[in-house]
């Protein structure tokens, strides 16, 4: 799990005394599954005319062989959904061993885009059809509305867009985990997107891979695996893009290093007696944080970072920290750490909509599986404890070598981060980056600060561009970047699919 081994069983008890539910897919799936949002939640929502009814025969991609994925309809949603398709594919043709649910929506603006953006959420376990019904897609329902509604930053308004339920043991996909690699469940993905690609007749599309948190892994190595097919056709890698993203050393370079001066800095959404602040920070000092910091958070770094022992005693401080700010706001979310009572509603919360056997039956997704949102079983078996984040799962640290690669190969990477997340702090994910060598220099070169404007001029968050890699901070954001802000995430995507120069 994406917690610390020494401190596991201790955290287990406090998070069910705390009334949280602990689970086996970690804690980016499901530390505190609570509803992220509300109406407060979408930002400057544009009124639009409801767009005329699109005919079946202007359907670009439906066929004899993509009819029976067809969606022609979404139970509640009282709009025409126009062109969508969703259901299985296997990962090797002829067997269906192994399947992959989809949902693709292709570019309502212009027909004749030939770019394929993919989606994938975290976990590891979590369905990215998260992503596609409160994050990205053209039509979203997000926590505290009583019914959904047509998404005016909708990434279809700019690229075609595949979301996947990754790997195997997620959502509706067919099949028992056996990875014990990001390699192997990358490999099951290639072969699934050449099958996808050739029922739709998709061939010399541009591909760009993109996703939030645990999927700082997969997108790196998803990216690397499609690099390594060689094959234009079908692979033609234009970009990536993570939200939020597990990519260095998580638990201690991620959170505990940086939590106490994140809490510092957010100070009215954590109440904490002076006792409590103070035995904090002088943990922060006693575990060498406030010196690691000082010492490699800069702007060049002075060398590569050094790891730190996860298992040092009393140096656990974000499960120390989560667990005082648990006890003080029962609605407390580390996802979104601005979150107070009373928690609104959410359609993928305790009765899923996905989990309708209406839905299903809409979906072409098989009626026997119970879907929820993260998987309550394992999606790696590499053993109890193992891998660089403890979840089975033994492939390097993505710094390491694909996120290099992939980096080397387009020059078109974003990494970005919400201000108010604290499942993965932005000083966390700019440490990593100062930790990773690229295009022959390690980490950047000079201080993120270029504002990001929106669109009254005010500053939404800051942006930094060396040598392919475009680092966004976004502002009061949580770790759902497009639910949190849209208008960011939107121009975001413009500037990975080539669009524009900067935010």
């Amino acid at each position: 799990m994406l917690l610390q081994n020494t401190l596991y069983s201790v955290l287990l008890s406090l998070l069910v005394s705390n009334g949280v539910l602990a689970s086996p897919f970690g804690r980016f799936g499901d530390i505190n599954r609570r509803p992220k949002g509300g109406p407060s939640k979408v930002k400057q929502l544009l009124e639009r005319e409801p767009q005329a009814k699109q005919q079946s025969t202007q359907f670009k991609y439906l066929s004899n062989a993509t009819s029976a994925f067809q969606v022609k309809s979404m139970p509640d949603f009282s709009f025409d959904i126009g062109e969508m398709y969703s259901g299985l594919i296997p990962v090797k043709s002829g067997d269906t061993s192994k399947e992959v649910f989809f949902v693709f929506q292709p570019n309502v603006v212009n027909p004749n885009d030939k770019t394929l953006t993919i989606w994938l959420n975290g976990g590891p376990g979590c369905s990215s059809l998260e992503g596609f019904f409160q994050e990205n897609g053209r039509f979203v329902w997000p926590p505290g509305y009583d019914a959904p509604f047509e998404n005016p930053y909708a990434w279809t308004n700019l690229t075609n867009m595949l979301w996947v339920e990754h790997p195997i043991g997620v959502g509706f996909n067919k099949g028992t985990p056996t990875a014990t690699t990001e390699e192997q469940v990358s490999s099951d993905f290639v072969g699934f997107l050449k099958n996808f690609e050739t029922t739709f007749g998709i061939e010399n599309y541009k591909i760009y891979v993109t996703g939030e948190s645990y999927a700082g892994r997969y997108v790196p190595y998803v990216s690397a695996a499609v690099l390594n097919q060689k094959d234009k056709n079908y692979f033609d890698l234009g970009g990536s893009m993570m939200y939020d993203p597990c990519i260095g050393q998580y638990d201690t370079v991620q959170e505990d290093t940086v939590v106490v001066p994140f809490i510092k800095a957010n100070q009215q959404f954590f109440p904490f007696s002076a006792s409590q602040m103070s035995s904090l920070e002088k943990s922060h000092k006693s575990c060498g944080y406030d010196t690691y910091i000082d010492t490699y958070l800069q702007f060049p770094p002075p060398k590569k970072q050094p790891a730190i022992a996860a298992s040092k005693s009393g140096c656990g401080l974000f499960n120390t920290a989560y667990n005082e700010i648990s006890n003080i706001n029962e609605c407390f979310n580390v996802y979104d750490v601005n979150q107070t009572c009373p928690t609104p509603v959410d359609q993928l919360g305790d009765n899923p909509y996905f989990n309708r056997a209406d839905v299903k039956a809409a979906f072409h997704a098989p009626s026997t599986t119970t879907w929820t949102e993260c998987s309550n079983n394992n999606v790696f078996v590499g053993g109890y404890g193992r891998g660089p984040e403890g979840e089975g799962d033994l492939s390097a640290d993505s710094i390491q070598k694909v996120l290099p690669q992939v980096l080397e190969a387009t020059n078109r990477v974003i990494v970005g981060n919400g201000d108010y997340d604290m499942i993965i702090i932005t000083n966390g994910t700019l440490l990593a980056i100062q930790n990773m060598t690229w295009n022959g220099d390690l980490g950047f070169q000079s201080k993120p600060a270029t504002p990001v404007l929106l669109p009254d001029g005010s500053s939404g968050g800051v942006q930094h561009q060396e040598r392919g890699l475009l680092w966004t901070e976004s502002f009061k954001t949580g770790h759902m970047g497009p639910e949190y802000a849209p208008y960011i995430a939107y121009k975001q995507v413009q500037w990975l699919l080539g669009q524009i120069d900067t935010l």
